[in-house]
């Protein structure tokens, strides 16, 4: 009961992170990650917040992924994105409403911020196995279908959404290139020390990978 209650705190503190970085990078204004530029152009042009696309486009990927795989919906899948998308808004429409940095430093600060805090969000949220995100669930059916790699996979529909957001205006930029490039590496890099830390509270032994 204990240790449920300590990988549910991690779940919700993963979320929050993960959100709070993505909210930045949408905020600096220098690029955000393919998925969340297209839920801003979504919102720009069709009207609606960026977090309740989020949970629409999750909802349509939970629906596509079913159909993919021939299984029944991941329905437990649209706690996590419903979530993910309340927690965006909360920080762009309450927290940090119509924020606008026009200076380049500060700009940098937040968009590199905002990468660090996606890390950690990730790694905090991976200790939960509850709820997977339906996006990491497309690219585990796109995996199953074609037979590629799961990161030639996830790397094909990143930079297919990538186009796709580019095409309709989405905010594609330095941004975008520069959390492709290192936020694999820092989960990597953070993941580790948060599982430590989340055996040792649950008094778990930790499996060396």
């Amino acid at each position: 009961m204990k240790n449920g209650l300590i990988i549910s705190g991690f779940y919700i503190i993963g979320l929050l992170f993960l959100t709070f970085g993505i909210s930045m990078m949408i905020l600096a204004n220098l690029g955000a990650g393919p998925w969340d530029a297209l839920y801003v152009v979504m919102a720009d042009e069709l009207g609606l917040t960026v977090g309740s696309w989020v949970f629409i486009v999750g909802l349509l990927l939970i629906l596509i992924n079913s159909f993919l795989l021939k299984k029944t919906p991941d329905y437990l899948a649209s706690i996590t994105i419903v979530l993910i998308g309340l927690f965006i808004d909360v920080w762009l429409e309450i927290i940090f409403p119509n924020l606008v940095v026009a200076l380049l430093i500060p700009r940098l600060i937040m968009l590199i911020g905002g990468i660090f805090s996606i890390a950690v969000g990730v790694s905090f949220y991976l200790q939960s196995e509850f709820a997977r995100n339906p996006i990491d669930n497309l690219m585990m059916a796109f995996h199953k279908l074609t037979g590629r790699s799961l990161a030639f996979s996830k790397t094909f529909l990143e930079v297919m959404v990538m186009v796709i957001a580019f095409i309709f205006g989405g905010p594609i930029g330095f941004g975008t290139i520069l959390v492709a490039l290192i936020i694999g590496p820092l989960i990597q890099m953070v993941y580790k020390p948060v599982t430590k830390f989340r055996c040792r509270i649950c008094h778990e032994n930790l499996v060396q990978n």
